[in-house]
């Protein structure tokens, strides 16, 4: 069985972390008498090095904390910047891990931590990962730990902004974090009653916002609230993007898919989240005031819900236990009310989008809620 066991915490960061690595360290100490070895800030400090002391009373009073007492980066080691440039530093994470005679890594991260866990694995060493993600992106999980807060956060914010709406007889746009995926807010635009939403999976049309504004305000509504995820789209940028798909094709032909891919990625960052825009736009086509919010990183401080505790207390035992057994290589994931084994090459690439036909946006089109398609 494992005795020597590291930990790190990677990418973003977001409420729950300290009590995923509480829980994962009191059951690897405790239960099965590991020896726990905490990294800073990610794969950098892992790639440095740079350990820290998780023994003794480090554990405790950390469950309700915010943030990560380990530090976090978006360093990973196959692809990480020296002086520029990016370079595979895979083979120096395996000479740390083995100069520092680790069992086994354990890595608490979103979808790049997924991937970089994933090489290390290839690499050969003894790997588990447990899913983090204010954005509830990371695939093969119905939920990841910091998601339930950054929602809670997100409604309240929403909540409040409502009475300074219905007073100044205003549109209030709220900017949400969701640059690919629109869980986070659907969910909370759905709790808040918000007017429109707008998330990355649905094109909307900026007509028909309008459109739904001023009807609104002919029925006597002087206000509307707009939640939009920082990567919704119109369907005009849509268009723009398969004309440019089309055209990138033929001008880079021969070119790896990847590198294209790569390439309409770094054109959408360009274009999406214009939120600006579609203010300006619907204060143009509406005759009303329009106002924003950008909720930014509010959403990833603060206590952790009680929810999230649960979560990563239940993942971050499930953890110990996979550990203790010797199963490597996997993420462990939340699915139909249970923790599973998932192997990373499972995860690792895919994209957790909201199905249009979600039982969420189901039932919020039924109470007249609006996604502009």
């Amino acid at each position: 069985m494992a005795k020597k066991i590291g930990i790190l915490t990677a990418g973003s960061d977001c409420p729950g972390l300290n009590a995923t690595i509480r829980g994962f360290g009191k059951a690897a100490r405790s239960t099965y008498g590991m020896d726990l070895v905490g990294f800073k800030d990610g794969f950098r400090g892992l790639l440095m090095n740079h350990k820290i002391n998780l023994g003794g009373s480090t554990l405790s009073n950390i469950l309700t904390a915010g943030g990560t007492i380990l530090g976090t980066s978006r360093d990973v080691p196959h692809n990480f910047e020296v002086d520029g440039k990016y370079v595979n530093r895979v083979s120096d994470v395996v000479d740390v891990y083995n100069v520092s005679e680790l069992d086994a890594l354990v890595c608490i991260g979103g979808q790049e931590t997924q991937e970089a866990a994933l090489h290390l694995s290839e690499a050969g060493l003894n790997v588990l990962t447990l899913p983090k993600s204010a954005d509830n992106d990371v695939a093969m999980t119905d939920v990841t730990i910091g998601f339930d807060t950054a929602r809670m956060i997100a409604t309240e914010a929403v909540d409040r902004l409502h009475s300074t709406a219905n007073s100044t007889h205003r549109i209030i746009i709220v900017e949400i974090m969701g640059r690919e995926v629109g869980w986070l807010t659907l969910g909370a635009g759905i709790a808040s009653g918000s007017d429109v939403i707008l998330i990355p999976e649905i094109p909307f049309s900026i007509d028909k916002i309008s459109q739904a504004i001023l009807d609104r305000s002919k029925a006597g509504k002087k206000f509307s609230i707009v939640a939009v995820a920082e990567g919704a789209t119109s369907s005009e940028l849509v268009a723009f993007f398969d004309r440019s798909m089309k055209i990138n094709r033929n001008v880079h032909e021969g070119e790896s898919i990847k590198a294209s891919k790569d390439r309409m990625r770094e054109l959408k960052k360009k274009y999406t989240g214009q939120t600006l825009l579609l203010a300006n736009r619907l204060e143009e086509t509406t005759g009303i005031d329009s106002r924003i919010t950008i909720l930014g990183y509010l959403q990833r401080g603060g206590t952790p819900s009680a929810s999230d505790r649960l979560l990563a207390t239940y993942l971050g035992t499930k953890a110990a236990d996979l550990v203790a057994a010797g199963e490597f290589g996997k993420m462990v994931a939340y699915q139909d009310g249970k923790a599973v084994c998932v192997p990373l090459a499972d995860v690792v690439g895919k994209k957790k989008q909201v199905p249009i036909d979600h039982p969420w946006i189901i039932s919020a089109r039924h109470v007249g809620t609006v996604f502009g398609d």
